[in-house]
């Protein structure tokens, strides 16, 4: 079976004895979090320092979605990895993958994503929780880099699916704020038009409360390539702001 191994990567993981499926399965690491459990299975995430670069190694084991194209299930981990591949392809800004394999063994179905961890960056509900106390030109920075992010998601035929504020991540640099998506795995095409655009932007909305209609109109200025105060940001903030009453009266 072949895996994917990032040619940038290589060195430092053989250095380390790291460049195969078994040895990254075998690696005794503390997980960050508490494993996710469920399919018949579990997934963990645990954090990897490798001289001074970090990186995040994530294993599950019959950890399996089925969909109509595979039936029979396959890990989450490989959905997320072609989504990975297909952002890489159509210049969507996102995470990076270093390893991806995965095994059928002993009855069990293994995988393993290893990706590069974003250490100079924050995601973005780090910085709504300071939203009031950032300086004015670093807000304006922040919402136009999300529009930005959202109309290259979109322009490029994709629905992210999950795009919360903890799945943007950000950070500033001399030319300007940068943005870039995480958790890749319910992503899909971008199939309806509107609807789906409306449908993929309303969750985030919804989540950072504590933007103003003055930040919204930012961010939709900057998606839309319109002015803050034009008819057309106007018409998608009510239909955000509709949607969004009807979520929340769900």
């Amino acid at each position: 079976m072949t895996d994917y191994l990032a040619s940038a990567d290589h060195a430092l993981l053989k250095r380390h004895g790291l460049n195969d499926f078994e040895a990254l399965w075998k690696l005794q690491l503390d997980a960050v979090d508490e494993p996710n459990t469920g399919r018949g299975g579990w997934s963990s995430v645990f954090r990897l320092e490798l001289e001074g670069k970090g990186y995040f190694l994530k294993r599950q084991r019959d950890y399996l979605t089925r969909t109509l194209h595979r039936p029979f299930g396959e890990p989450t981990f490989a959905r997320e990895f072609r989504n990975i591949c297909r952002y890489e392809k159509l210049r969507i800004p996102a995470l990076q993958a270093v390893f991806f394999g995965e095994r059928k063994q002993g009855g069990e179905h293994r995988a393993i994503l290893l990706t590069r961890a974003l250490d100079d960056w924050q995601d973005l509900s780090e910085l709504l929780a300071q939203w009031p106390q950032l300086p004015q030109a670093q807000r304006q920075g922040i919402l136009q880099a999300c529009g930005r992010l959202a109309r290259t998601l979109h322009a490029a035929g994709q629905v992210h699916g999950c795009f919360y504020p903890k799945h943007i991540f950000l950070r500033e640099r001399r030319e300007g704020w940068q943005a870039q998506l995480i958790d890749l795995e319910k992503t899909r095409p971008l199939l309806f038009g509107l609807r789906d655009r409306l449908k993929d932007l309303e969750p985030l909305l919804r989540r950072a409360d504590a933007w103003s209609e003055a930040d919204v109109r930012s961010l939709l200025a900057a998606y839309l390539e319109q002015p803050a105060d034009s008819a057309l940001v106007n018409t998608w903030l009510q239909r955000l702001m509709q949607r969004r009453r009807h979520k929340e009266a769900r």
